[in-house]
């Protein structure tokens, strides 16, 4: 199912409330590698240009829209090099050069820039700053030919987990997991992978944004931490399972239970007029009062939830949107101010579910270092914690499953339901 871009721009248009604004979304410029030679870092279009265009190599492309006359494309010529050496062929629309009488032509009004900086231009930032929210608003609710694209990308992220079991035993890598994994999206349709794939064992599980290595071998008991997902045509999947190799303890597995648990109860709770601020706040009290059940945490669970406790082991957000890229589209509902409570600094986004939005439900239970060793989180929280026992469980890592749901009507749809949890 192709995406109709003529047409997504006719429905985008009037939701950015432009009157006689001009608006421009470039691209963005090539970037060449740092060392002597003619080659290029991969160019990725600024998402704001490709939602409007699909053009993903439009090296210095700007896609314009007057209110009074429509949409016009400016795309880069082709240089005979090009032709040459990438095979590269013109793209429909009008060549860059045209753009400065087309500017020209409309001297004295408002410009507001989206996407890459475009040169010479100077935008209205204020006006720039309005339309982005309006913009980024209208993007939030997927079509349908979009999440036929992540459906793709969930068939093949769903093909790299179930390749791995096999390996998730002792003696394994990293990178032997990133490899195998990541090998199978190809298989089975993926172009790239839709971020720099998480895979942390033992202690490196609490690692939040960790780099595989060749170096970390699993051990018997240790944790497996897994944060991947394919990429089709710019659209995403991420998903996270934690596994076990070998045996698990009984701690081990109480800890993965109560991450589990929390993450299948705010999947439900992930219906239309739900407030995401409210989702985050039931994960984060449901895995505060199992982590008191085992001694961890010390306390009620409401109190040690309104004291910001819970972020001693459950330090991120619960989930972002998720689209054209990872975090698509996050932030605020329109004309909401950043929430000031630390505890949600790190939440990605705070607005309203509605139906065709596509969300992440990723909680997780951590023994990081940094914070549990910060001598003024042990002053702030000494009597929250049994410190003892936190202590002994530095080592250990961290548990997180994360699905991704499509918002309906009625009850969610997890589009990665097929990857089995559980370690």
């Amino acid at each position: 199912m192709p995406i109709d871009y003529a047409a997504r721009r006719a429905r985008i248009a009037p939701q950015l409330g432009l009157t006689d604004e001009i608006l421009l979304a470039g691209a963005g410029q090539p970037i060449a590698k740092p060392e002597i030679s003619d080659a290029q870092l991969p160019f990725i279009a600024h998402q704001e240009y490709y939602y409007l265009t699909g053009l993903a190599d439009a090296m210095g492309g700007v896609i314009a829209y007057d209110p009074k006359s429509g949409w016009v494309s400016f795309v880069p010529e082709v240089t005979e090099a090009e032709r040459v050496w990438e095979g590269r062929t013109q793209q429909p629309g009008e060549l860059l050069g045209k753009l400065p009488g087309w500017l020209a032509a409309r001297q004295g009004r408002r410009i507001v820039l989206l996407g890459a900086p475009v040169a010479g231009v100077a935008a209205d930032e204020p006006r720039t700053a309005e339309v982005r929210e309006a913009y980024k608003h209208s993007r939030r609710v997927k079509e349908p030919a979009e999440i036929d694209l992540m459906n793709r990308c969930a068939v093949a992220t769903t093909a790299g987990y179930a390749a791995i079991q096999p390996l998730l035993r002792p003696g394994v890598s990293e990178r032997q997991l990133q490899i195998e994994l990541e090998a199978e999206y190809f298989r089975h349709g993926a172009q790239v992978t839709g971020y720099d794939s998480i895979v942390g064992i033992g202690a490196q599980s609490a690692v939040l944004h960790g780099t595989p290595s060749p170096d970390r071998v699993a051990k018997d008991g240790d944790f497996i931490l897994i944060d991947s997902g394919a990429q089709l045509d710019r659209y995403v999947i991420d998903v996270t399972r934690t596994y076990v190799a070998g045996q698990p303890t009984a701690f081990q597995r109480d800890l993965a239970a109560a991450v589990l648990s929390a993450e299948v109860r705010a999947c439900a709770r992930c219906r239309p007029g739900a407030e995401w601020k409210d989702v985050h706040f039931g994960a984060a009290l449901d895995m505060v009062g199992a982590l008191v059940t085992m001694g961890v945490m010390k306390g009620k669970p409401e109190s040690l939830v309104e004291q910001e406790a819970h972020t001693l082991f459950f330090p991120h957000g619960l989930g972002h949107m998720l689209g054209l890229g990872v975090r698509d589209a996050s932030g605020l509902e329109p004309g909401r101010a950043k929430d000031p409570r630390p505890s949600l600094r790190t939440l990605r986004m705070d607005l309203i579910l509605r139906p065709g939005y596509i969300v992440t439900v990723e909680p997780g239970l951590y023994f990081i270092p940094a914070l549990l060793n910060d001598p003024a989180r042990r002053a702030k929280y000494r009597d929250a914690v049994n410190w003892p026992l936190a202590e002994k469980c530095l080592g250990l890592g961290g548990v997180r499953f994360e699905d991704n749901l499509l918002i309906t009507e009625g009850a969610p749809v997890n589009l990665t339901a097929a990857i089995p949890k559980g370690i």
